[in-house]
């Protein structure tokens, strides 16, 4: 059996996005003023996207912790970081942040994109699986 196909490792997988979600939303939620000025991006942006990483992180531990875990949920998961990472390129895209800004937004752009990649590769592996037994 491959490392994608156990439960385990999309079980972690699922645990390593929400803590880079709260990690991110805690940050943006405890300093949006100093962060605003560092990265040149409104602080009413920073607010309402850490409010919004910091729920979507409890949603993703209520989903890891699971007994079985949901592949429609998931995958749902997955192409939300997809959405996301196609919302850092149009921040880019349309504001004009620092050199930090930039950098914090890629980070966050590319760090999604792994996890989807991650959560996708973990699907397929346990492709045929009507629920993911427990690990």
């Amino acid at each position: 059996m491959s490392i994608f196909a156990s439960p385990l490792f999309l079980r972690r997988v699922l645990w390593a996005d929400a803590a880079s979600c709260l990690a991110c939303g805690v940050a943006q939620l405890a300093a949006p003023q100093p962060l605003s000025g560092w990265f040149g991006l409104p602080p009413a942006l920073l607010l309402s996207t850490g409010s919004f990483l910091v729920g979507y992180a409890l949603l993703l531990a209520i989903l890891a912790a699971r007994t079985r875990l949901p592949r429609p949920l998931v995958a749902l998961g997955a192409v939300g970081n997809v959405g996301w990472a196609l919302g850092c390129g149009a921040v880019l895209a349309w504001l004009t942040p620092t050199a930090w800004g930039i950098a914090w937004v890629a980070l966050q752009a590319a760090t999604v994109l792994v996890l989807a990649d991650l959560q996708w590769m973990g699907l397929r592996a346990t492709r045929g699986r009507a629920g993911m037994a427990p690990a």
